[in-house]
């Protein structure tokens, strides 16, 4: 008997977003419909501009859709109250941006411990989670170090961990290697993979580079194209 297929982390139907300008109705997406299993890397590669982000942040609950629903545990996260969309945007789902986004006056292991404390865990767990993912994304020499005094793939890898440190079911990535260079850049794309196959992390990656969504094609996510 084989085994059952991965549960639905996520499940987007019918997704539409868009805007008026000029007089104009301008369509960003338009009936995008997506299921996320867990334990998967999904892609999504296209364009700049083509709506890839805006895709994401309304997946993550950061933006609302014109039509459609993004459901979570068979929930539509858009009929959720403010209260509980906001405890799912901080329990529920990680944020990776091209933009690591530390604040600097606060230390590595401080802001990996953010989502935590926000959520109202208890600051002791937090600090050793945090410890736990920052040792595990290669950073455990790092933590008192203030975001200034890490190297770009440093920064990005401390963001990798804060959007692990409340154990989300989904990991959101928009570009999160753009602005880094080539050799930096497979290094957090191998990090993905190791999470994904160690700790069973689910990820969703955007990107407008082919050659960064490689590793998720090797995983049979995205089809490549010539």
């Amino acid at each position: 008997m084989s085994d059952p297929a991965p549960r639905p982390v996520l499940e987007v139907e019918g997704l539409v977003k868009s805007f008026r300008k000029g007089g104009q109705t301008i369509e960003v997406l338009r009936g995008v419909d997506l299921v996320l299993r867990e334990g998967e890397i999904t892609g999504i590669l296209g364009a700049s501009g083509a709506g890839k982000s805006t895709f994401l942040h309304i997946v993550g609950g950061l933006d609302a859709p014109t039509a459609g629903t993004v459901l979570v545990g068979g929930e539509d996260i858009f009929r959720f109250s403010e209260q509980k969309l906001s405890a799912f945007r901080n329990q529920k789902v990680g944020f990776v941006f091209q933009m690591h986004y530390l604040l600097s006056e606060f230390t590595c292991i401080e802001n990996v411990m953010i989502p935590g404390i926000i959520s109202g865990e208890d600051r002791k767990r937090v600090a050793q989670r945090a410890e736990y993912i920052l040792d595990r994304v290669g950073l455990s020499s790092r933590m008192e170090h203030r975001p200034g005094e890490l190297s770009g793939g440093e920064q990005q890898r401390a963001a990798v961990a804060r959007a692990l440190v409340n154990d989300p079911d989904i990991v959101l990535a928009d570009e999160p290697t753009g602005n880094l260079d080539s050799v930096t850049a497979r290094s957090v794309e191998d990090l993905f993979l190791e999470l994904n196959s160690e700790m069973k992390t689910t990820f969703l990656v955007v990107t407008h580079e082919k050659f960064h969504a490689r590793f998720v094609i090797r995983n049979g996510s995205l089809d490549p194209e010539e």
